[in-house]
C-alpha cells in the first residue's frame, strides 16, 4: 500500500518502530561505484598507509540554499555557531528537533555571499528544505538528490583523497604546490584544465581533500588524480569499503532522525512523502522497544558537545540549555575476536535454531538504522550503532553510545547480536539466534592517528 505522507503512513501503521523495523530497504546504499576496485583489505590500508581516493558523487543528498536569509536559515536550525562562518569555509551542520534530539547531520559549504551547499544524508537535508519553503525566510533551496532516487546525472562530483601520500598526489596533478589551507577551509584549483573547489579535510585522522566540481568534469578529474598518484600508490575505493572510514574516524553516520513524535513535528510530517528516507528507511538490531523516542540521541551522546554554541537561538536550545550532565558517552566496542569466530563457526556447527545473525565483512549492518543491545551484567546500559571490520587496526569494532559510568577505555561489556523472536521480516534477516559477543570499551575514534590529528589544535 502506498502513502502521500510519512504522517499518513504512521497513523496507518500504529507505530514508528513496527513500520521502521519491518521496512524492506536494506542497509544505506552506496550506488554506482564499484563493489571492489581491488580488494577491501588493500582498499583499507591504502588511507592508512598510501593514498585513497573515494568517489562520494552518488550516495549523499546536496542542497543549495540561497537567498539574503540563508545563513540565517542554518543558524535557526543548527547547534553550530555561525558568528565567524566565513565564504570558502565549511563546517558539520547538527539539526536538533525541539526537544534537544538529533534530526540529522552534514557538512556545510559556505560558497559564496548568500550561498550555501549543505551535504549529506537525507534527514538534516530534508529538515532544512522544509524550513525553506515553509518558514517564510528571503532564501530558496534546490534539492540534487543522491543517485539511488533521481537515476540521473547530479550536479557536481566529488571525491576525496585521503592518506599519507594525498598531499603529494594532489601536488602533482595540480602542477604546483598546495596551498596552506586551515582544516575545513576551501580553496579553488585546477586539475586536468578544469576548475576544482577543494575543502582541506581528514577523514579518517591523515591528510587530504574533499574536491568537487561539475559534474561533466568529473572523469577527468579522476583520471587526472588517479594517474599523478600512481606512483605514491594510490587505489580507488570501492562502495563495499568506503562505509567502514566511520569505525576509525569515529562518526556515527546513522542516528534514528527524531520526527515520529510530537504534535508540534506533524506538520513535517506531513511534508514529508512517503516514500522519504524517514519513512522507508529500516531498523534492525538486537535492542527492541515500542517507543520510538527511545531511539533518539542528544548531540552530546554523539560526542558533538563542543559544536553545540549558546550564542544564538536555534530549535531544541532549551532543553539543550538543560543538559548539564550528559548521560551518555561515544565509545569504540572492540569485539572479542573468539565470540566472533565463534559466531561465523555457527554456520558450520550450529543446528537451524543455533546459527548466529551472519556477519558480514568488512561492513556488517544490516538495516538502514541499526541499533544493537549494549550489556554489562546483563543489563542494558548503551547501544551500538555502527559495526564492521578494520584491517587496519585487524579487529571487528562498533561504534556506540554507552552510559558515562561505562566508558572508561578497558571497560569489559558485552554487544547482544541479532533480533528478538529469530529475526524481522527485512529482506536482509535469516533466522537465526541471539548470541552475546564480548566487547572492550575504547576511545571514539578508534584510530590513533584519528583521534591525534582529525580536529585541528
Amino acid at each position: 500500500m502506498e502513502f502521500s505522507t510519512l504522517e499518513e503512513k504512521l497513523q496507518s501503521v500504529g507505530n514508528a518502530v513496527e513500520m521502521l523495523r519491518n521496512s524492506q530497504i536494506g542497509p544505506y546504499a552506496f550506488p554506482v561505484v564499484r563493489h571492489e576496485f581491488t580488494n577491501w583489505r588493500d582498499e583499507q590500508r591504502a588511507w592508512k598507509e598510501s593514498c585513497a581516493l573515494f568517489d562520494q558523487s552518488h550516495h549523499m543528498s546536496d542542497l543549495y540554499v540561497e537567498g539574503p536569509d540563508a545563513l540565517k536559515v542554518f543558524s535557526d536550525l543548527g547547534v553550530n555557531s555561525f558568528a565567524k562562518f566565513k565564504v570558502n569555509q565549511a563546517k558539520q551542520f547538527v539539526a536538533c528537533n525541539s526537544d534537544g534530539f538529533v534530526i540529522g547531520d552534514a557538512i556545510l559549504f559556505y560558497l559564496t555571499e548568500d550561498r550555501f551547499n549543505l551535504v549529506g544524508r537525507p534527514p538534516a537535508i530534508n529538515w532544512v528544505r522544509y524550513h525553506v519553503e515553509n518558514g517564510g525566510y528571503d532564501a530558496k533551496a534546490e534539492q540534487d538528490e543522491r543517485s539511488f532516487v533521481n537515476q540521473g546525472r547530479r550536479k557536481t562530483f566529488r571525491y576525496q583523497v585521503q592518506g599519507p601520500h594525498a598531499l603529494k598526489a594532489i601536488e602533482k596533478a595540480t602542477g604546483k604546490p598546495t596551498s596552506d589551507i586551515k582544516f575545513f577551509n576551501m580553496d579553488s584549483i585546477t586539475v586536468a584544465g578544469r576548475p576544482v573547489r577543494a575543502l582541506r579535510h581528514g577523514m579518517v585522522g591523515q591528510p587530504g581533500w574533499e574536491l568537487f566540481g561539475a559534474w561533466a568534469d568529473g572523469d577527468a578529474v579522476r583520471d587526472a588524480i588517479m594517474a599523478a598518484g600512481e606512483e605514491y600508490g594510490i587505489r580507488q575505493v570501492g562502495a563495499r569499503t568506503y562505509p567502514t572510514t566511520c569505525l576509525e574516524s569515529g562518526w556515527i553516520p546513522s542516528p534514528l532522525p527524531a520526527v515520529y513524535t510530537g504534535d508540534e513535528m506533524r506538520k513535517y510530517r506531513q511534508w514529508l512523502t512517503g516514500k522519504s528516507y524517514e519513512a522507508t528507511a529500516s531498523l534492525g538490531g538486537s535492542f527492541n522497544s515500542t517507543d520510538i523516542a527511545d531511539y533518539y540521541l542528544t548531540p552530546h551522546d554523539l560526542g558533538y558537545a563542543p559544536f553545540v554554541k549558546f550564542d544564538h537561538d536555534f530549535v531544541g536550545r532549551a532543553a539543550l540549555e538543560r543538559i548539564t550532565s550528559p548521560r551518555r558517552k561515544k565509545v569504540t566496542l572492540v569485539w572479542d575476536g573468539s565470540d566472533v569466530e565463534r559466531a561465523f563457526g555457527s554456520l558450520f556447527h550450529g543446528g537451524g535454531a543455533d546459527i548466529a545473525k551472519y556477519i558480514d565483512l568488512p561492513l556488517a549492518n544490516y538495516s538502514t538504522l541499526p541499533y544493537d543491545k549494549v550489556l554489562k551484567a546483563g543489563k542494558t546500559v548503551g547501544l551500538s550503532t555502527y559495526t564492521g571490520y578494520t584491517y587496519n587496526e585487524r579487529a571487528m569494532v562498533s561504534l556506540a553510545v554507552v552510559d558515562v559510568e561505562h566508558s572508561t577505555p578497558g571497560t569489559d561489556v558485552a554487544v547482544l547480536w541479532g533480533e528478538d523472536g529469530r529475526g524481522s521480516t527485512k529482506p536482509t534477516v535469516e533466522r537465526h539466534a541471539q548470541v552475546e559477543i564480548r566487547a572492550t570499551v575504547a576511545p571514539a575514534p578508534y584510530s590513533e592517528i584519528a583521534r591525534v590529528a582529525y580536529r585541528p589544535k
